[in-house]
C-alpha cells in the first residue's frame, strides 16, 4: 500500500505554520499559515486539509531547549498534538524543531525576502524546515537499514 502525504506543522500561539511533502515524500513545500488561537478551529482546518490532500500523518515541531529539555511550550505542543491525533485518527509524530525558525529566516533572507515579506512567510518556511528535516531523517534511516540488510546477506 502506498504511503499518503505528510503535513508538517510549526505550532505557535497565534499561527500554525503548515507545509506538505510532494507526492514522492522527498520535498517539503510551505503552505499558508492557519490561525491557531482557537484550537478547535485549527484542528478542524487541519483535518479538512488532510482529507483534501490525502495526508496520512502529521509531523509537529516539538520546541526543545538547546540542552534537549522540555518547557511549557513543549507541553502545549504535546497537548495540541494529542488533540490533533484524537480528532484526525492519523499518526502525529513529534519532531525536534530546535532552530527551525532561525534556519527558515536565514533561507528567506538568502532568497531575497525583506523583513516584512519574510514575516508573512516565516511560519510556512519553519514548518517546511521541520518537515524536510523529518523526511531527510526518515530517508537516512531507511538507507541505513537497507545497507545493514545487504551486509547480513551470505
Amino acid at each position: 500500500m502506498a504511503r499518503g502525504r505528510t503535513l508538517g506543522l510549526d505550532f505557535g500561539g497565534a499561527r500554525c505554520g503548515v507545509a506538505i511533502d510532494d507526492e514522492l515524500g522527498h520535498m517539503a513545500h510551505p503552505r499558508p499559515f492557519v490561525p491557531a488561537r482557537d484550537w478547535k478551529q485549527l484542528v478542524a482546518a487541519l483535518v479538512a486539509l488532510a482529507e483534501e490532500e490525502g495526508v496520512t500523518r502529521f509531523v509537529v515541531g516539538l520546541p526543545l531547549s538547546m540542552d534537549g529539555a522540555e518547557g511549557r511550550a513543549a507541553e502545549k505542543v504535546r497537548d495540541f498534538a494529542q488533540a490533533l491525533a484524537d480528532a484526525s485518527d492519523r499518526d502525529v509524530i513529534l519532531w525536534d524543531e530546535r532552530l527551525s525558525t532561525v534556519e527558515a529566516a536565514r533561507q528567506l533572507r538568502e532568497a531575497g525576502k525583506n523583513a516584512r515579506d519574510a514575516k508573512s512567510s516565516i511560519d510556512g518556511a519553519a514548518a517546511a524546515t521541520i518537515l524536510q528535516s523529518f523526511l531527510d531523517g526518515e530517508r537516512i534511516a531507511k538507507s541505513a537499514r537497507a545497507r545493514k540488510k545487504r551486509e547480513e546477506l551470505p
